[in-house]
């Protein structure tokens, strides 16, 4: 009978827990509130230096020395690798042989072309061979001038087997090793790699073109890097370039972070996990993002009705236009008395009375957590619904518990 007692004390309570009940226990809230609020754009990017310049070879042949390595720093002119000159010394001296041998053929056609000048003077000579002499002497100047050409191309050639620095800087890669054989055809193959200058760096990211509206020359930007987590790196956008790369169907454009990098923590070809900062509001009235996304039951929304028959005419024609269109509680715009439409969308807060009560909105910018409310009847402090309450779901009460109110009566219908 003690059992059958306490059973029925447990079930009275439970019930009039039950009708104790409102809807506040049914819906979790937030404040709105004032604060701040920033919108971002997120990208990841590539590290690079501002310059670099590739270094190849003009001609082919075989690497014989080299005066530079990996993180050397060099100067403008500075000899960094040399090619084997033998081949083009030979050919060089073999065009300045070509060069004595022409001018020996035109000082010879010279002194013909003059002996039969004074023949042709002194009526001895024809005229046919004296224009015969004239030309083999031009062609033989001639001769001399495309030796010349050859033997300069063959210098130039010689001069090519220096690889020298274009810029002071740093070189931050090396192709090729002593004994290797660089092959010059329609591209110069590069053989260094050199930054020039690793306290100025900067960053290309892939913007999405959904985003790519937002971002301006001059925003701030910030980043992040694998190697120093803990450490955010700033810069600021100096370029939007046109060159979209389309992957799987997604277009991006890249955007140029320019960063200073005064103790050269950031080194070229590191992955940079960017932020920009591409709209800035202070101050302002804000709502959490969920109660964006809460839409009540139909039967909720009904209950609540009368509770808004008392709002401006203006208020009252939106709520009767999203009615006719069937449109719940988030939306996009509402009709207003005269035809027009209103951009915007409802949330749900609690009133004084613990009542479900719809408000219409106008959003700003959000930056994940928080969206400005740019127009609407909310005021700092009101209870702004977020979504339904959750509660803890009883489990059965363990064998031999007299507690709950199927224990005792399940062990004595067992009986």
């Amino acid at each position: 009978m003690q059992r059958k007692a306490v059973t029925f004390l447990m079930l009275a309570a439970l019930i009039a827990c039950k009708g104790r009940g409102n809807k506040n226990d049914q819906y979790k809230t937030e404040k709105a509130d004032r604060g701040n609020i920033t919108m971002t754009v997120t990208a990841t990017g590539t590290v690079s230096a501002v310059t670099t310049v590739q270094v190849g070879s003009q001609v082919s042949g075989v690497i014989s020395r080299l005066y530079a390595d990996f993180n050397s720093h060099v100067k403008k002119g500075q000899l960094l690798a040399e090619l084997d000159p033998t081949p083009f010394q030979a050919q060089v001296e073999q065009r300045q042989a070509d060069v004595t041998k022409a001018k020996v053929t035109t000082a010879n056609a010279k002194v013909t072309y003059e002996r039969q000048r004074r023949l042709a003077a002194a009526g001895l000579a024809a005229d046919a061979d004296l224009d015969a002499a004239r030309a083999q002497y031009q062609e033989a100047a001639a001769g001399v001038q495309q030796a010349v050409a050859s033997l300069s191309q063959s210098q130039t050639n010689l001069r090519y087997t220096k690889i020298l620095s274009p810029i002071d800087g740093v070189v931050v890669e090396r192709a090729y090793d002593v004994g290797q054989t660089v092959a010059a055809s329609f591209q110069a193959p590069t053989l260094f790699q050199i930054a020039q200058d690793l306290t100025k760096m900067q960053v290309q990211a892939d913007v999405d073109q959904s985003d790519i509206g937002r971002i301006q020359v001059g925003q701030p930007a910030r980043f992040t890097v694998d190697s120093y987590p803990d450490q955010e790196f700033r810069g600021r956008i100096s370029q939007i370039r046109l060159n979209a790369t389309v992957s799987q169907n997604v277009v991006t454009y890249p955007v140029i972070i320019e960063v200073p990098n005064p103790e050269e923590k950031l080194r070229p070809k590191m992955t940079a996990n960017m932020t920009i900062d591409v709209a800035t509001v202070s101050d302002v009235l804000r709502i959490p993002n969920a109660a964006l996304r809460f839409k009540p039951d139909t039967k909720d929304t009904k209950q609540t009705s009368s509770s808004t028959t008392t709002a401006s005419p203006e208020r009252s024609a939106a709520q009767m236009g999203e009615r006719r269109r069937g449109v719940g509680g988030a939306g996009g715009a509402f009709t207003r008395g005269g035809g027009a439409k209103k951009p915007g969308q409802n949330i749900y807060i609690l009133d004084a009375n613990n009542k479900l009560k719809p408000v219409w909105i106008r959003a700003g910018i959000t930056d994940g957590h928080f969206t400005q409310v740019v127009e609407g009847a909310v005021n700092p402090g009101d209870n702004v619904i977020v979504g339904l309450a959750t509660s803890k779901v009883e489990g059965p009460p363990p064998p031999g518990s007299s507690g709950g109110p199927m224990g005792g009566g399940g062990r004595r219908g067992g009986r």
